[in-house]
C-alpha cells in the first residue's frame, strides 16, 4: 500500500513478543548424590500401559471419600451397564460346586460340630436351652398345623415350594422371637442388634480368572496383534449376587474372625481353577448395573451382619436326576453365595471394592432351613480382590465351614412335636450368644474423615446430585431410549453376508463404534429452563453434574 507522499506505509502491529532471558538460580543443593537415582522404567507394551491405566483407576477409586461415590466409580465405564453373570441364591445348577468355589475364591470344609471359637458360650447355651424348648416345640407345633395358609400361585415355581418357602418364614421368625426374647438379659449385644425381614442383598466384583468364551477368542482374531499368544488372554467378567434372605440380624460391632488373618494364605486352602465358560455350567448373563447392598442405606449404624436365615425350598425344583449328594452341593453353594454377597456388600460400605482390598476379615453366620432340617454355616472373609491383576497372586482365600442337615425334630404327633433334637437347637442358640466384639483397628481406612457417605457432604446441591444419582444406579431401572442392539436381519444381511452394501452407513457396527463403552457421563446435563435460572440473569442453561472423576 502506498501513501499520498509515495512511501510505503509500515503495517500496525497488534501485539508484541518480548523474549527475556534469566539466569537460572544456582541451587544450593548438590548436584551430585552417593546413590544414582535412576527414572524408573516402564513397560511400553501394549499390555503393560494398560496395565498402568488400571492401576491409576484403583488408585483413583481408593482416593474417593464416600461410599456412594465408589460405587458410582464402579459402574462410570459402562453407561448402559455390564454384562454380569448373574448369582442368584435361589438358582443353583447341576455340578455347580467348583464353579462357585472358584468365582468367590472360597475353600469349603465340612464339619459335624461348630468351630472351636464357641465352646466358651457352652454353659450359657445349656441355660438358654432349657428355657426356649419348650417355647419352640409349641411354636412348630402350631405353625405345622393350626394356620390355614392361602396364597398367590406364581407360574415359575412349583406349588410345593411356594408353600414350603411361606410356611418356613413363619416358623423363622417364631423362632427368633422366641430366642431373642429369652437371652437379652444375659447377652448385651441383643438390646442393640436390629432384625431386617426379606432384606436385600446385593453384591458386585470383578472375577479375572477363567476360560474366555469363544465369541471373543473369534473378536480377537480380527486383529493382527492379538493373534499370536494373546487369543486366550484374561480379561475381567462382572458378577452380580442377588439374593433375600428371610431374616437377618446385624450390630454395630462385627464378629470375631474364626481363625486368624494371616492363616488366609495357607496354602491348604487353595480352590483349584475352574477352566469352562459360566454358560457351559447353567449361569446366564444380564446387562446391569453392578450393586452392592446389604440391606440397608449408607450410614446406618447396624452394618455388620450376624446371622442370616435362608430358605431351601429350590431343592424341590430340582430334578431327582440330581441325586441327594448334588442337593447337599446346592445347599453349600447357596450358602457360599449368601456369605460372601453379604459380607462382600457390608465390605463396600466399610470403603472396599473389588479393587481396594479388605484390611481385616469379616464373618458372619448362615442357617439354611425349611422349618424341620437346619444347615449351619460360618463364613469368614479374607478377600474380595479377584481382578485380573490379583487373582494369580493374591494369595489370600475365604473360609466356609458348613455342617449336613441336621433334624430339627422327627415328626409332629397330635398336635406336639416329638424327638426335639437339643444338639440342632443348641447350634443354633450358640449363633445368637455369639457375641461381636470391637476391633483395635481402623475399620474405614479408605473413607474420609469427615465425609464418609453422601449425607456428611454440606454442599446442598452436590449431596442431592449424589443422592439421586446413586439411587437411580441401584434401582437399575430401564433407560429412557432402548439399549442398542444388532437385528437379525442385519447380522445375516450386514455382517454375516455384505448384501447390502449400496445403502448408507448409518448404524454404530457400521461406523466401527462400539455403543457398550460408552461412559456413564457421556450425556448432556439437565436443563435449567429460564423460569429456574438464578435472578436476574445467568447464561447457565445445564445443571452442573458431579460424576467422580476416574
Amino acid at each position: 500500500m502506498l501513501a499520498s507522499s509515495g512511501q510505503r506505509m509500515i503495517p500496525k502491529l497488534k501485539s508484541f513478543t518480548i523474549r527475556r532471558f534469566t539466569q537460572p538460580a544456582i541451587s544450593e543443593q548438590n548436584e551430585y548424590t552417593d546413590v544414582p537415582n535412576y527414572p524408573p522404567i516402564l513397560d511400553t507394551s501394549l499390555q503393560g500401559r494398560k496395565q498402568r491405566k488400571r492401576e491409576t483407576l484403583y488408585e483413583n477409586i481408593k482416593a474417593l471419600k464416600t461410599v456412594e461415590e465408589k460405587q458410582i466409580a464402579l459402574n462410570m465405564p459402562r453407561y448402559y451397564g455390564w454384562p454380569c453373570i448373574m448369582f442368584k441364591e435361589n438358582s443353583v445348577p447341576y455340578n455347580a460346586m467348583p464353579f462357585v468355589q472358584y468365582y468367590t475364591k472360597t475353600y469349603f470344609k465340612s464339619i459335624h460340630k461348630l468351630p472351636d471359637t464357641y465352646n466358651n458360650t457352652s454353659t450359657l447355651t445349656d441355660t438358654v436351652l432349657k428355657d426356649v424348648k419348650s417355647h419352640i416345640e409349641d411354636c412348630i407345633a402350631f405353625e405345622n398345623i393350626g394356620i390355614e395358609r392361602k396364597i398367590e400361585i406364581c407360574s415359575d415355581l412349583r406349588v410345593e415350594q411356594q408353600m414350603e418357602d411361606l410356611k418356613t418364614k413363619e416358623i423363622v421368625k417364631q423362632i427368633n422371637r422366641i430366642i431373642m426374647n429369652n437371652i437379652t438379659d444375659k447377652v448385651p449385644h441383643i438390646l442393640s442388634t436390629q432384625v431386617d425381614y426379606e432384606p436385600r442383598h446385593e453384591a458386585f466384583w470383578f472375577m479375572g480368572g477363567g476360560a474366555v468364551p469363544r465369541k471373543v477368542i473369534n473378536w480377537r482374531k480380527q486383529y493382527p496383534w492379538l493373534r499370536k499368544d494373546r487369543l486366550n488372554e484374561a480379561f475381567d467378567k462382572p458378577v452380580q449376587y442377588i439374593g433375600s434372605p428371610m431374616l437377618t440380624l446385624r450390630n454395630n460391632l462385627p464378629l470375631r474372625p474364626i481363625i486368624p488373618y494371616n492363616e488366609a494364605e495357607n496354602p491348604e486352602f487353595k480352590v483349584n481353577e475352574f477352566e469352562y465358560v459360566p454358560e457351559s455350567v447353567g449361569y446366564v448373563l444380564e446387562h446391569r448395573y453392578g450393586t452392592n447392598i446389604p440391606g440397608f442405606w449408607p450410614g446406618d449404624q447396624d452394618e455388620f451382619g450376624l446371622l442370616s436365615y435362608h430358605g431351601r425350598g429350590h431343592i424341590i425344583n430340582r430334578k431327582e436326576s440330581f441325586g441327594a449328594e448334588d442337593n447337599l452341593e446346592a445347599l453349600h453353594c447357596q450358602a457360599i453365595k449368601s456369605s460372601f454377597g453379604w459380607l462382600l456388600a457390608q465390605a463396600n460400605y466399610q470403603g472396599f471394592t473389588t479393587y481396594n482390598d479388605i484390611t481385616y476379615p469379616l464373618t458372619t453366620q448362615t442357617v439354611i432351613t425349611n422349618g424341620q432340617l437346619l444347615s449351619f454355616y460360618v463364613y469368614q472373609l479374607n478377600t474380595i480382590t479377584m481382578n485380573i491383576d490379583a487373582v494369580n497372586t493374591n494369595p489370600k482365600h475365604n473360609i466356609c465351614y458348613g455342617t449336613k442337615p441336621m433334624e430339627l425334630y422327627e415328626t409332629i404327633e397330635d398336635g406336639k412335636v416329638k424327638g426335639l433334637n437339643e444338639d440342632t437347637l443348641k447350634m443354633l442358640i450358640q449363633f445368637y450368644v455369639n457375641a461381636p466384639v470391637e476391633r483395635d483397628h481402623e475399620l474405614k481406612p479408605y473413607l474420609g474423615d469427615e465425609e464418609q457417605v453422601v449425607a456428611d457432604i454440606e454442599e446442598d446441591e452436590r449431596r442431592n446430585w449424589l443422592e439421586a444419582t446413586y439411587k437411580h444406579i441401584v434401582s437399575n431401572r430401564p433407560k429412557h431410549v432402548l439399549m442398542p442392539e444388532i437385528y437379525l436381519w442385519e447380522k445375516i444381511y450386514k455382517i454375516q453376508h455384505n448384501t447390502r452394501f449400496f445403502e448408507a452407513k448409518k448404524r454404530p457396527f457400521e461406523l466401527g463404534i462400539n455403543p457398550f463403552k460408552r461412559r456413564l457421563d457421556e450425556h448432556l446435563p439437565p436443563y435449567i429452563p429460564k423460569v429456574l435460572r438464578p435472578y436476574p440473569k445467568c447464561r447457565k442453561k445445564f445443571e452442573t453434574m458431579y460424576y467422580p472423576k476416574i
